[in-house]
């Protein structure tokens, strides 16, 4: 198993509160848009986005083995209702969920890992960095504006993204990544896209 030695939290507030900037953009019309993630518009992602955060914050402290909170058809409506302070208030409460005193060596329960999974609490907090990097280009992406990071935070989450393997696993249902593709990558971030299953170029149909 991968192990994070480093506090990357800094790095992981920087691209949630990037993200709560670009949905802050997002206006009722825009929530039909296609994203890059397959079968998902805009809302179906925000909704995914929303109730990840609820998850993980219920999962820093102590509740996440509650498989209601990982639930997207809890947060949907709220969502289609007030995009930008549903994902704000779930954004900032996994904020302070992971700010809290000794939460990297917590133990996380993560259920959509399967059965009983538990992880330290730095390398889950290195799935939700990683996770919201990506997503944060997929609203961007969605919305068609530029998306951009600090060159620290692109450094911090590269080896995070590099150590999760590609393979036939991603093809199942509710694989958290397509498979990685052949797609020109000529920055790290385009390299962590392309790993990642999705495409650097792709744009609003």
């Amino acid at each position: 198993m991968h192990t994070i030695d480093a506090d990357i939290r800094p790095h992981h507030r920087i691209a949630v509160l990037r993200t709560i900037d670009l949905v802050d953009t997002v206006a009722a019309s825009d929530l039909d848009r296609p994203t890059p993630c397959a079968d998902w518009n805009l809302a179906d992602l925000l909704a995914h986005m929303t109730v990840q955060h609820r998850g993980f914050a219920a999962a820093a402290r102590g509740n996440g083995s509650d498989e209601a909170v990982w639930r997207p058809e809890t947060v949907a409506g709220a969502v289609r209702a007030d995009p930008k302070g549903a994902y704000a208030a779930a954004a900032h409460d996994v904020l302070d969920a992971f700010a809290t005193d000794g939460v990297t060596e917590a133990t996380f329960a993560l259920p959509e890992f399967g059965p009983n999974a538990t992880f330290p609490g730095a390398l889950a907090i290195g799935f939700h960095f990683v996770d919201y990097v990506v997503h944060g280009w997929d609203v961007a992406a969605a919305l068609g504006v530029p998306y951009d990071l600090p060159d620290d935070v692109i450094a911090a989450v590269l080896p995070l993204v590099e150590a999760i393997p590609d393979g036939d696993f991603r093809e199942t249902a509710g694989a958290p990544f397509g498979r990685a593709v052949n797609a020109p990558a000529t920055t790290n971030f385009e390299r962590i896209l392309a790993h990642l299953g999705r495409r650097p170029d792709w744009r609003q149909p």
